[in-house]
């Protein structure tokens, strides 16, 4: 390979360079045009980290830390800082750290020994974090064997590690490197730590909150807190640890000791209970008419929503479904986006007063006509839908602006019992690596979209950024405004939707743009065992989406 060149194209160009050239040099080279720091490249549309020299011809593109893979890498990275700041600082009296719930822009965190998180506490790792981010200490990867990696993290005490190892299937495992403290990541990492300028620290309940940059990859916002999402993830967290089940190792052990339908079976059981305490707080607040049920995209409204209505039912009460979609204006005058498209994820995409008069009017103990959306021919159509509301009828109205009370603002809060749903997995990957929720939904939908739209994985991959910008801008800001926030996520799914979300994703060829985010799901889905779904409950919120549900869903 002595005196070879690469020929790649460049932002348009044809370069030269010779064998031995890395691509952290050729990013140096080119950072003048990005206003974002290049953390990362794609080459041939494979993600390569920037310490790698060259090995191909092709083309190459830069990921800046405003690219989802590259605010991923960056935010593992800072991880390592903070891990190996907490060691310098207090590794010998045998405090640790675990990274336990993503909250907002950052990852909340606990110490684990003899060890109060105080201000003076929080602020000393701030300092030791930016000494080392100064330092511009390399951070190195290593290939080793996995059991010997196996091995490894058994003397460095990191069990949920050494348990997560004993189920690869990979002869080979790479391990992190920072000044000599190791450890795994699930994912690429930055070169040094002199990229990592923007983090801060806060203290927050028992621990503290990782703070990342935001929207904009080098300004940190101040942290808000959600409070009854901490307490959701807690909840959630809590059962778990009880179960034995806090990690994807507890898991897989639970699947081949044989123990996982006891273990489904009481998961179904808990949501069951939780869902009939819900009905019957409701049904003891006799002015609520209006239920609003919000959450981000495959949470499970519909079968949720299906779910209360018998518990509500059991408590007396007679629950009538009205789909916010019902509401949508006619298509000839519905909003668009900046690129022309219909924006139906926006809240003026709905008659809001039609809404508010139908409402009001429903309340006010009159007769009304719901209208009925046709989305074949994109009109309201009026069919005689006729409501009354009696005594013990309820509505149970299901959308992404249904927490928003500018849809409903003409109608009295104490009418309104508010809730949000979404699926916030009790697992984590391990005491470092929290398991994102989002790819939690993602897969669902990936599963149910291949099912009942005929939309394959690459383009509900496409259109994942789009869905996940309008729960931005119009679900999670009105979270903490939900009476009750429910949890669907079951802490075994993912087990059961690898099976059926593995052959999708593998169709995604590797030219396609779409190909990087497959590649990293499979990846993920690759540390499950698999469960087959034949004793899965046909009302368990997870049917909505493989299917064999009992609603209509």
């Amino acid at each position: 390979m002595e005196g070879r060149n690469y020929q790649l194209e460049i932002r348009g160009e044809k370069k030269t360079y010779p064998v031995s050239t890395t691509y952290m040099a050729i990013a140096k080279e080119y950072q003048q045009f990005y206003e974002d720091d290049i953390v990362l490249v794609l080459v041939n549309n494979r993600l390569r980290e920037l310490k790698r020299t060259l090995d191909t011809d092709g083309v190459l593109e830069f990921v800046t830390t405003r690219d989802k893979a590259g605010k991923k890498a960056y935010r593992r990275s800072v991880s390592l800082l903070m891990q190996k700041a907490v060691h310098n600082l207090y590794g010998e009296a045998g405090v640790t750290v675990r990274i336990l719930h993503s909250i907002r822009q950052g990852n909340y965190c606990e110490l684990c020994g003899d060890l109060e998180v105080t201000q003076e506490v929080i602020l000393k790792l701030k300092q030791e974090m930016m000494r080392l981010c100064d330092a511009d200490l390399p951070i190195a990867k290593k290939s080793m064997d996995t059991e010997e990696a196996v091995g490894l993290f058994s003397r460095l005490g990191m069990k949920d590690k050494e348990r997560l190892f004993r189920y690869r299937r990979s002869s080979r495992v790479n391990i992190y490197e920072l000044d000599h403290y190791k450890d795994y990541f699930y994912g690429y990492m930055v070169p040094s730590t002199g990229y990592l300028k923007y983090f801060d620290l806060c203290l927050y309940r028992e621990g503290f909150m990782l703070l990342y940059p935001g929207e904009h990859s080098k300004t940190v916002d101040e942290f808000v807190p959600s409070e009854k999402l901490y307490q959701t993830l807690s909840e959630a967290s809590d059962w778990a640890n009880t179960m034995g089940i806090g990690t994807v190792g507890a898991l897989n052990d639970a699947i081949a000791g044989g123990t996982i339908q006891d273990i489904i079976l009481v998961q179904e059981a808990l949501m069951e209970q939780k869902i009939g305490l819900l009905a019957e707080q409701i049904a003891k607040e006799k002015d609520k008419k209006f239920i609003m049920i919000a959450g981000p995209s495959s949470s499970g409204k519909t079968t949720f929503s299906h779910r209360l209505s018998i518990q509500l039912k059991a408590q007396g009460l007679s629950p009538h479904p009205v789909p916010l979609d019902d509401f949508y204006l006619d298509r000839t005058v519905s909003p668009r986006d900046e690129n022309g498209n219909f924006d139906f994820e926006c809240l003026e995409a709905l008659d809001v007063a039609r809404f508010n008069h139908d409402m009001g009017e429903l309340l006010a103990g009159k007769e009304v006509e719901l209208p009925i959306f046709n989305f074949k021919t994109g009109r309201r159509e009026e069919k005689g839908r006729m409501m009354k509301l009696k005594a013990d009828d309820v509505l149970v109205i299901e959308g992404i602006h249904g927490l928003n009370d500018k849809l409903s603002h003409s109608l009295p809060r104490s009418s309104k019992f508010k809730i949000y749903i979404s699926a916030l997995t009790q697992l984590d990957i391990d005491e470092h690596n929290c398991l994102p929720t989002t790819d939690g939904r993602l897969l669902r939908r990936i599963v149910r979209d291949a099912r009942t739209r005929a939309t394959s994985a690459k383009e509900t991959i496409a259109m994942w950024d789009s869905v996940r910008r309008g729960e931005e801008n119009n679900i999670f800001p009105f979270q903490e405004e939900a009476d009750v926030m429910f949890n669907s996520a079951l802490i075994y799914e993912l087990a059961v939707l690898k099976q059926y979300a593995e052959p999708l994703l593998f169709a995604i060829e590797r030219d396609c743009p779409e190909y990087v985010e497959a590649k990293r799901l499979l990846k993920f889905l690759d540390y499950f065992l698999p469960v087959p779904s034949d004793t899965i409950s046909p009302n368990s919120i997870l049917r909505e989406f493989i299917g064999g549900s009992c609603f209509h869903v």
